[in-house]
């Protein structure tokens, strides 16, 4: 009997090594990469009008209307109106209260 507790000891030491790893992995990849997806979902739910962005395909334009899950890029020097899914924005350059201010 003494001999079976010692072993199902062991086997459990075994284990700590495996779920050590798997500690550090979730730290160090998937925590970070839930919270980009927070602050990303923010970004997005935050864009207002007037604000310059940068679609996940590269194109800088700046926010002319905002409808449910669609944006309307101004685009270019010819002012080229795009609709976009918001999910396609990737970055804000600059907010609309920033802009007023520089001006």
């Amino acid at each position: 009997m003494a001999n079976a507790g010692a072993a199902q000891g062991l086997n459990f030491s075994g284990l700590i090594l495996p779920i050590a790893i798997l500690a550090i992995f979730y730290f160090m990849a998937i925590r970070p990469q839930k919270k980009r997806e927070k602050q990303i979902m923010e970004m997005r739910s935050n864009l207002k009008v007037g604000d310059e962005v940068i679609t996940i395909g590269g194109m800088h334009g700046r926010i002319v209307k905002i409808k449910d899950e669609i944006v309307t890029l101004e685009l270019g020097a010819d002012r080229t109106k795009i609709e976009f899914s918001k999910w396609a924005i990737g970055s804000v350059v600059k907010k609309e209260n920033e802009n007023k201010e520089n001006k």
